[in-house]
């Protein structure tokens, strides 16, 4: 996906510019959840999502997708990660 693909999915679902995202390289974070629905581009390297045991890499030119308080891991390559996030509240929803 391009990056200009992944702005126009935005508009289509709903969602609201997203903000770029930049995590160090073997970063981590234990299980978690976010109080909002999320719609992300990787720009470049790479995040690793463990949701309901399950490992998913993500690499430039991918999405990736989280549900408002849905449990996950992340980790970060090793040359870190930058993505464009977009997230929506369920309450936002009309």
């Amino acid at each position: 996906m391009t990056k200009e693909q992944f702005m126009s999915m935005l508009v289509l679902d709903g969602f609201p510019e997203p903000t770029l995202v930049q995590r160090e390289a073997g970063g981590f974070l234990d299980a978690h959840t976010h109080p909002f629905e999320v719609q992300a581009f990787v720009l470049s390297g790479q995040i690793d999502l463990v949701v309901d045991g399950v490992r998913t890499a993500y690499i430039s030119g991918e999405v990736f997708r989280l549900l408002e308080n849905q449990v996950h891991t992340e980790r970060y390559g090793s040359n870190g990660v930058q993505y464009l996030a977009s997230r929506k509240n369920s309450a936002e929803v009309i």
